[in-house]
């Protein structure tokens, strides 16, 4: 699916992001698994994680990123009449985290969904928001993306272990009066679903599913390195734009590696590109608003800056989306 934004101007006019307090350093992993901090490093990029603690569930770590971002958008919650929540680790299957979620921050007008997209969530998220926005069906939107991957997966398992931490964002998006999303690209494919899947966890039955996490690293790698490059050509191509125009790239952060060979790929200079996977590891939808945030904080998100986010992930799924930031709501 590829599309250019048509009629009214809609943006991000508010952020928030929130991590659990533990952190987990490759050396505290080195006394579980058998690996080691170099070994790690070399690999993903990754120094350190955040993981929930046993009674943390995803609406424990979302809601404190949702309530910072309705604040920094001026929003009251009874205003907001949409709210999207992209996850793979839903508190429970039903009711769903969205629903809790609007209860808890009070918005008792909105329709409240959750959307399973993989780590390319948020992205899925923030075009489904967009498009009921632009469509008039609702008026002003709030999406999280986050997960506490720490719960399903097999802490026998370097492979995946070493990957994964724990993280949410949210954003609020609405109309504005200038700048803006200006285009979206999306895709899956099921048929590399097996390359990183999470089999038992539905209604499909599987004769030894164990209840974690499974990636061939390989194809994943293999998928990630080609899908990013081509999202992101795509939604530049469609919008008219180039990778010169970028000012901040933001790619889901799965792994140092991947990200520097679509950056290379890309041509996007490391100036431009946004990595903080070092810190949090791969937090699936919680990745790219995670990313955001430190751009933000490190002063990269200026009046107008062109910027392009890319996330892929499970399904297979992945996604683009072009945005001219605003500050505030473009007044």
């Amino acid at each position: 699916m590829l599309g250019v934004a048509q009629g009214v101007r809609i943006g991000i006019t508010g952020l928030g992001v929130h991590v659990p307090d533990k952190v987990m350093t490759n050396h505290e992993l080195a006394g579980i698994v058998e690996t080691s901090d170099e070994w790690i490093r070399e690999r993903t990029g990754i120094r350190e994680r955040r993981i929930a603690a046993d009674d943390e569930a995803l609406t424990d770590i979302a809601l404190p990123a949702a309530r910072a971002a309705l604040e920094d958008a001026g929003a009251a919650a009874e205003e907001i009449d949409l709210l999207v929540c992209a996850t793979v680790t839903p508190d429970m299957m039903f009711p769903t985290s969205s629903a809790l979620l609007a209860n808890e921050l009070g918005m008792p007008h909105a329709a409240a969904y959750d959307l399973l997209a993989g780590c390319t969530g948020f992205v899925y998220a923030v075009v489904q928001a967009y498009g009921m926005l632009a469509s008039g069906l609702a008026r002003r939107a709030l999406v999280v993306g986050g997960d506490v991957l720490s719960k399903i997966l097999d802490w026998e398992d370097r492979s995946t272990l070493v990957l994964f931490g724990d993280g949410a964002g949210a954003v609020v998006i609405e109309p504005v009066e200038r700048g803006g999303f200006l285009g979206f690209e999306l895709g899956a494919d099921g048929g590399g679903g097996e390359y990183l899947w999470y089999p038992g966890s539905g209604s499909r039955r599987f004769e030894d599913p164990t209840s974690f996490v499974k990636m061939n690293g390989r194809e994943v790698f293999k998928f990630a390195t080609r899908i990013m490059v081509y999202s992101a050509h795509g939604v530049l191509e469609e919008c008219g734009k180039t990778v010169d125009d970028v000012d901040v790239y933001i790619p889901h952060q799965a792994n140092k590696r991947i990200i520097d060979y679509a950056a290379d790929k890309l041509g996007i200079p490391t100036e431009k590109t946004v990595v903080n996977v070092d810190r949090f590891g791969n937090t699936s939808s919680g990745s790219i608003p995670l990313a955001l945030a430190d751009a933000r904080a490190e002063g990269r998100l200026r009046d107008g800056a062109l910027v392009l986010m890319t996330g892929m992930g499970a399904g297979l799924t992945w996604g683009s989306a072009l945005l001219e930031w605003t500050n505030g709501k473009g007044a």
